[in-house]
C-alpha cells in the first residue's frame, strides 16, 4: 500500500528558518535507510507558506487566490513522503526511526482504484493506468 506521511509545519519552518547541517545530514541518512529498503518512492521539504498560495473553489464553480502566509500553522505541512509499505503499522515502525526531535507527523493511506468502486468505470481506470505508465516512464 501506498501511504503519505505529511510533516506539520512549525513556527520555526514557517519563519523560513533552514535545518541544521546536522539535521539535514540525519534526515539524509534517515532517507537513505528508506529508499534502500524500497520503502520511499518520493519526499520533498516545503517553503514557509508566506511563498505559497491557496485556492479557494465554491460550488458555482468560481476560484480565489489567497496569498500566503497562512495564519494556523497547525494546518501546514512542511514537508512530506511517499512511502511504499505493508501496512500502516509498518509505516509506523518506520515513522518512529525518524529524526525528529519535535513536532508531529501524519500518515494517511493513498487511495487506490478500488477503493472509489463502480463510480471508477473501467474506461477511467484504464485511462489513470496510462496516465501511471507515462509518469513511471518519463522518471526514468
Amino acid at each position: 500500500m501506498r501511504v503519505m506521511v505529511l510533516v506539520k509545519a512549525s513556527e520555526r519552518s514557517e519563519t523560513g528558518e533552514m535545518p541544521t547541517t546536522e539535521e539535514l545530514a540525519e534526515m539524509s541518512k534517515f532517507n537513505e535507510e528508506l529508499v534502500k529498503a524500497g520503502v520511499m518512492l518520493a519526499g520533498d521539504g516545503l517553503l514557509a507558506s508566506k511563498q505559497g498560495k491557496r485556492v479557494r473553489f465554491e460550488a458555482s464553480g468560481r476560484s480565489t487566490v489567497i496569498d500566503g502566509p497562512f495564519a494556523e500553522t497547525k494546518e501546514l505541512v512542511a514537508g512530506f513522503w511517499i512511502w511504499e509499505v505493508a501496512s500502516l503499522e509498518e509505516a509506523v515502525e518506520w515513522l518512529q526511526r525518524a529524526p525528529f526531535r519535535d513536532g508531529e507527523v501524519e500518515i494517511r493511506r493513498c487511495a487506490e482504484p478500488e477503493d472509489f468502486g463502480e463510480n471508477f468505470t473501467p474506461e477511467q481506470r484504464a485511462a489513470e493506468q496510462q496516465l501511471r505508465e507515462r509518469l513511471e516512464s518519463r522518471d526514468r
